[in-house]
């Protein structure tokens, strides 16, 4: 069996991940063929940790701009919208049987537990895949942020963005079929052409802490085995 080029990646998840294309919610079977691709990945002899978004039921921002709700008050919902996904995650990951541990950002005592830095990384040493919800539990800040910030606070060798397209395009590849798919970029030229897959505060923390980042398609199966064992997958972005 290949073995992993690292020793600790840290994956972060779009809530996009959890349901089928345009759909919300949590679709299972979709829900379950994300989890044994993570249960997949653990074993080639590393340690995973899991950052949940919350797209599929709320967007902080888009939620307070068509409703009364101010943007503080939305982002925690979304919070805790991530805190159902990671759920939802654990209970089928260990379904697999693959141990998990589901730490928030918020305080939701009946359901998780709290992260804490070394108690994340206890779980981590154990085999334990480490779901890390609740974003970084202050709102205006996004679960791209929140990944970048864990994989720092965690010594990550590796965040995966894992997404529905295939990489960084130089444009949408969906209104411009010309788009051209980059195999590797630095971290400031993503910065420099404003390119919109990731979050430019995320891949600021990660320049600054040299924490390569890996944008790929999830949902191609075997991308994120490959590209853990150093195969070309996806966009690599890191220093030039």
């Amino acid at each position: 069996m290949a073995k992993s080029k690292y020793k600790r990646v840290l994956l972060k998840l779009s809530g996009e991940s959890f349901c089928k294309p345009g759909a919300f919610g949590i679709d299972g079977a979709t829900l379950e063929s994300i989890a044994g691709r993570i249960s997949q990945i653990c074993k080639l002899d590393l340690q995973v940790a899991v950052v949940v978004g919350a797209g599929n039921f709320l967007r902080g921002e888009a939620f307070s701009k068509v409703t009364h709700i101010p943007r503080n008050t939305a982002d925690y919902m979304g919070m805790l919208a991530t805190i159902i996904n990671a759920c939802a995650l654990q209970e089928t990951l260990e379904k697999l049987g693959q141990p998990t541990r589901v730490l928030s950002a918020i305080e939701v005592a009946a359901m998780c537990e709290p992260f804490i830095r070394r108690r994340a990384l206890h779980h981590l040493e154990l085999g334990r895949v480490a779901i890390l919800a609740g974003g970084t539990g202050n709102p205006f800040f996004t679960t791209d942020t929140c990944a970048a910030l864990r994989a720092s606070e965690l010594n990550a060798d590796l965040l995966i963005k894992a997404t529905n397209v295939e990489g960084v395009y130089s444009a949408d590849p969906k209104e411009n079929p010309d788009a051209q798919l980059f195999e590797r970029l630095p971290y400031d030229e993503v910065l420099t052409r404003n390119l919109k897959i990731i979050d430019h505060s995320a891949v600021t923390l990660c320049r600054d802490n040299n924490i390569p980042i890996i944008v790929l398609n999830i949902f191609e199966k075997g991308n994120m085995a490959k590209a853990i064992c150093g195969e070309q997958v996806g966009t690599l972005i890191r220093s030039s």
